[in-house]
């Protein structure tokens, strides 16, 4: 098992998420975040004053997956988040040891 984060733009939640549900990934954890990498922030000009914001807005998602859809699920993500534009995000990969459905008590692939 593993487990996909992907850091996107905003306007790109609804296609990706969209393409995801497409290719029957049901569930997910979005999140609202702020950051910076390369693009290190932007000025913007509000009321005839400049403000520098240092930390963009972006999406967090988080998705557990069999090990066997992972190229999938990156590829998809890929595909719908890419604008070409510096600050479309990054994807983090993990192996998962365990996971336990608190409901049932499911454990493993089977709680996902």
């Amino acid at each position: 098992m593993k487990k996909i984060e992907a850091i996107i733009k905003p306007f790109k939640l609804d296609e990706v998420k969209d393409a995801l549900n497409a290719i029957g990934i049901q569930g997910m954890t979005v999140t609202e975040v702020k950051g910076f990498g390369r693009q290190k922030g932007h000025v913007e000009l509000y009321r005839g004053a400049e403000y520098d914001i240092a930390f963009v807005p972006k999406i967090k998602i988080e998705i557990v997956v069999a090990e066997k859809v992972v190229d999938q699920v990156v590829a998809t993500i890929i595909e719908k988040a890419k604008t070409g534009k510096i600050g479309d995000g990054k994807i983090f990969i993990s192996k998962l040891e365990e996971i336990v459905r608190i409901r049932t008590g499911e454990r493993g692939e089977t709680a996902i």
